[in-house]
């Protein structure tokens, strides 16, 4: 069932330096990328049918050609690895056990949209992961494999390891890009029209941690063999990462197209000690949350989990059993995303903070079926009207669990 193309090197010792990471495969790939153009390497990534892997699911390909070539102005990659999404942990395997993979990844992708200069913007809490990769850059300028001369060829590349100050919201990439600049961490306003991002005006690639650690696969294997895996639409394979009631839980690479149902009761083991599957939240805490009963016939990609009313977000699925109280789930993540609310919106500003108010109340007992109503009409004013996502996914969240799990919201109204 699993697939190691990214995870390949995680269960070796000291993975994550030089010289093991070398001698298990790592930079090999870079003879093969400089014997092509950098247009032969983002048709390659175009044929793989590479998508993004940070929760939009996006085709890579089709965002690299956004890139102007030429450019009178200096092109950018900036790696998003501001992995805060509650129930999503997978981009912190490739920081931790193969750090080269993602350095090997930027350089993949940097010299095929012509960029001299990435950056990795890490979360700020995550210190062990930042120290972990800054010491992979350190050994990859000390050998040559970063700095004016690509392990001797005539290809510049730096690497710079940003640190964010631990906002939730910096994950939205142009939030990402405008704290990068050195201001808020606030959403822009996004263009009518397809185009790269900017970065201090200068056309920029942003994408996630296991998005550009697949990269050195397709280079070195070619399309077809990334294409082998997974589905039509959705090709290759995806970290998940499983938690909540399982019997093991972790992070597995899996094919595209795997089914849920398998995944739960093969790979982790089944529902813990014996119980039974209640709801499952498919990619991360910001998307519909599913009744047991709806799993069935979903398969692991972007398609299928649509078609049944969710998304596959980042892969990070909460598994929850019987014992557990939705409308206590659920405080919980208002908790979080009131929060989080970066507030340039008043929708999200207000509304995240006035839907958490409103579950207290009824977790307290005090509450009535128009607090019920009351929250739906506030996710009507959430959706829709805000710069970013950010609002809509909560709201989101609300309909999903008070449409799902109605009679649990009830059973605690006066």
């Amino acid at each position: 069932m699993q697939v190691k193309i990214v995870s390949k090197n995680f269960d070796i010792p000291l993975s994550h330096t030089l010289d093991v990471a070398r001698a298990n495969g790592r930079y090999q790939t870079l003879e093969t990328l400089f014997s092509k153009s950098p247009d032969a390497i983002i048709s390659e990534v175009e044929k793989s049918g590479l998508r993004g892997k940070g929760g939009g699911g996006a085709l890579t390909g089709e965002k690299w050609r956004l890139i102007p070539s030429p450019s009178d102005k200096p092109t950018y990659l900036v790696v998003n690895a501001d992995e805060s999404e509650p129930g999503t942990f997978k981009d912190r395997q490739i920081l931790e056990f193969d750090p080269h993979l993602l350095i090997e990844g930027i350089i993949c992708s940097s010299y095929a949209i012509g960029a001299h200069h990435a950056y990795i913007y890490m979360r700020g809490e995550y210190v062990f992961w930042a120290k972990r990769v800054q010491e992979a850059i350190d050994e990859a300028y000390e050998a040559g494999i970063l700095g004016t001369h690509v392990l001797g060829h005539d290809y510049a590349l730096h690497v710079t390891l940003h640190r964010g100050g631990g906002a939730y919201i910096c994950g939205e990439k142009t939030a990402l890009l405008e704290s990068l600049e050195g201001k808020r961490g606030h959403p822009r306003l996004k263009p009518k029209g397809k185009e790269p991002e900017w970065f201090f005006g200068c056309p920029t690639v942003v994408n996630n941690v296991e998005t550009i650690s697949s990269v050195p696969f397709i280079v070195r294997e070619g399309f077809e063999a990334y294409r082998a895996y997974g589905t039509p639409e959705s090709p290759g394979t995806m970290l998940f990462g499983i938690s909540g009631h399982v019997e093991k839980p972790g992070v597995y690479e899996l094919p595209y197209g795997t089914p849920m149902t398998k995944v739960i009761d093969e790979l982790c083991g089944g529902i813990l000690n014996g119980g039974k599957l209640k709801a499952v939240i498919p990619g991360g805490s910001s998307v519909h949350i599913l009744r047991a009963d709806e799993i069935e016939n979903i398969t692991l990609d972007y398609e299928s989990v649509k078609a049944h009313g969710s998304s596959l977000g980042t892969g990070g699925m909460i598994v929850m059993d019987e014992s557990v109280s939705i409308p206590h789930v659920m405080k919980n993540l208002f908790e979080f995303y009131h929060h989080e609310s970066c507030g340039q919106c008043t929708p999200c500003r207000e509304g995240t903070g006035w839907v958490d108010a409103i579950l207290g109340k009824i977790l307290d007992g005090k509450g009535t079926k128009k607090d019920l109503e009351t929250i739906l009409d506030v996710c009507d004013m959430l959706n829709g009207k805000t710069i970013c996502v950010f609002a809509p996914s909560v709201a989101f969240i609300a309909q999903s669990y008070l449409k799902k799990f109605k009679e649990e919201f009830e059973a605690l109204l006066k």
